[in-house]
């Protein structure tokens, strides 16, 4: 066994140094270097970053990018696919969200919220990812935009209301002609055959209709089909997928079926 007196005078000639790190790799001004590279351009590489930088003579690797962009608060995710909006369209959405931001939750209770859309059997698993922060991920730089793509789907005509969803038509069950599209006479017949059942279960006798500026459904028979039901239908702006709440019960429910069609 070790000595006591032994033991103690080790201990108090041991102390913990500092152990020197590592250099940095980069200058306060190659990290600004390499956050006003993703900032300009948010689709950029690692890769590419490390060619720039080599251009002006730091050579880095891409580990030591990646390091420096996490420092900022920079992850690489998979962009958000949102549509192409005109700044007629972006201006008439936002006039329509101040007109609508103080309504009291019966005017919205009051709505039946209904859609068109198609049902991709097969979907495109194709990604890409882009550098950004935490909280922009709509920011447009951040997005990609959206195709139609060719594979099996299927046409489908839904409604809801704050009280829960409604009837999910598909054209097959309209038309005899399995060829057919959704088109005017199409959507004519189902409003006719579920707009009264449907708003009579989920809100009552008095509601307004509310629908998107497809062309079907701002064509002129359309119109006189609507006015002669005396319906009240809501003003709605052109390309304002976002503000229609069905349009994300309609996503949820194809993120449920993707995989499994």
């Amino acid at each position: 066994a070790w000595p006591k007196q032994l033991f103690g005078t080790f201990s108090k000639r041991i102390s913990n140094t500092k152990r020197p790190r590592r250099p940095r790799k980069t200058t306060v001004v190659d990290d600004r270097i390499i956050l006003s590279l993703v900032k300009k351009t948010p689709f950029t590489t690692v890769g590419q970053i490390k060619n720039t930088l080599q251009e002006v003579g730091v050579c880095v690797s891409k580990s030591t990018i990646k390091r420096r962009l996490h420092q900022s608060e920079y992850r690489g995710f998979t962009t958000r696919c949102k549509p192409l909006v005109s700044l007629k369209n972006r201006k008439a959405r936002l006039e329509f969200a101040k007109q609508h931001l103080t309504k009291p939750s019966q005017f919205w209770n009051k709505i039946l919220w209904i859609d068109e859309t198609k049902i991709n059997l097969y979907q495109s698993d194709g990604k890409r990812r882009v550098w950004r922060r935490k909280g922009t991920a709509h920011d447009p730089k951040h997005t990609t935009s959206s195709v139609n793509h060719g594979g099996g789907s299927a046409m489908a005509w839904a409604c809801m209301a704050a009280n829960g969803t409604g009837s999910l038509v598909f054209i097959d069950d309209v038309t005899a002609d399995k060829s057919s599209r959704m088109n005017s006479e199409v959507i004519r017949t189902i409003l006719s055959a579920h707009i009264q059942p449907n708003a009579a279960q989920l809100i009552g006798w008095r509601f307004t209709v509310q629908m998107d500026n497809d062309p079907k459904n701002t064509a002129k028979a359309t119109k006189e089909f609507l006015n002669g039901q005396k319906w009240n239908v809501m003003q709605w702006p052109s390309q304002s997928p976002d503000q229609n709440p069905i349009e994300h019960a309609i996503h949820l429910l194809k993120t449920k079926l993707k995989g499994k069609c």
